[in-house]
């Protein structure tokens, strides 16, 4: 009687979603803070040119030295430079001016509402339900962000040119969310970010080189660290993660981790700025928290078996 050989069991699959997950909005949200450290260095402009053209090189650089096939269609290449415009050049154009007169924590608060607005341009546009719950929701994002707003006003520590700013940057972020899922390009998110970032370094170095005054750049280590950190982990690392996210779980699963981008953009100005955190901003954290957590959390839940299935 001659006994089978017998077979190992499989080991299951190391689920790495949780990592990804916790690197997302860590370096999301440390942004904020590099940002505003950059830019007290550095025109904003100039910053940004910079990190988008070099992220943008290294990312096809290191396609090119593996030599995988592009399988890509100029169709899909195009859609992915106009995202990377408004995910890209716009979005982070705009919020960085805003930084020179805002402080990184409502900066972070500001754009931590995107889950939100997302929601509701979702139904419009992608034919998700806008339900009460939804509604309520956006409701409670928008005041618990007034509430920070005009008391950050109040105080003056910060300036409503600034605050409009960041407003249009959470404008271009919510459409690049809503045109990668109506688009939805194909082909390898890699060299698509590749695209997105070369894109934007391409529109914004003229613009940069225009209105900024070059001699302004304050050459220090300072700088040179929070360059590498937004280039490395910001424009590639983050934005790879995100749009993995946008892709496999859906526009309004995806933003759903913006929610806690206010609490850990704050502590981090705390640490690393010295920004003050008030008893009104915590206030108004809880609110917009509320907000995004009624807007998404039934959306999340109901997209995950599809998700899982295919």
């Amino acid at each position: 009687m001659s006994l089978a050989p017998s077979v190992p069991a499989s080991r299951p699959a190391l689920n790495w979603f949780p990592l990804e997950i916790t690197l997302f909005c860590l370096i999301w949200s440390f942004a904020f803070v590099a940002g505003k450290v950059g830019v007290a260095y550095c025109p904003p402009l100039l910053l940004l040119a910079a990190r988008f053209s070099l992220a943008g090189v290294l990312i096809l650089a290191v396609q090119a030295v593996r030599r995988e096939p592009w399988q890509m269609s100029w169709r899909d290449a195009a859609v992915f430079a106009v995202i990377g415009i408004a995910n890209n050049a716009l979005y982070l154009g705009l919020g960085y001016t805003g930084l020179k007169t805002v402080s990184a924590g409502l900066g972070g608060l500001i754009i931590s509402a995107n889950p939100v607005f997302t929601a509701v341009f979702a139904a419009l546009v992608l034919g998700e339900t806008l339900t009460l719950r939804k509604v309520l929701g956006l409701s409670l994002g928008i005041i618990g962000v007034t509430m920070i707003v005009w008391h950050r006003m109040s105080v003056g520590s910060d300036h409503l040119e600034g605050i409009f700013y960041t407003l249009a940057a959470l404008a271009s972020i919510v459409a690049g969310t809503i045109l990668f899922k109506q688009l939805a390009p194909k082909g390898s998110l890699w060299i698509g970010n590749g695209i997105q970032n070369l894109a934007a370094g391409v529109v914004l170095t003229p613009v940069a080189l225009t209105l900024s005054n070059t001699h302004a750049i304050v050459w220090n280590v300072q700088l040179l660290g929070v360059f590498l950190f937004l280039v490395l982990g910001g424009s590639i690392l983050a934005y790879m993660i995100w749009f993995r996210l946008l892709k496999e779980r859906g526009a309004i699963a995806a933003s759903a981790y913006h929610f806690v981008m206010p609490p850990l953009a704050m502590v981090f100005a705390w640490i690393v700025l010295g920004e003050q955190v008030s008893p009104q901003d915590l206030l108004g954290v809880l609110p917009v928290a509320l907000g995004v957590y009624l807007v998404t959390r039934a959306p999340a839940l109901a997209e995950a078996p599809r998700n899982n299935a295919t």
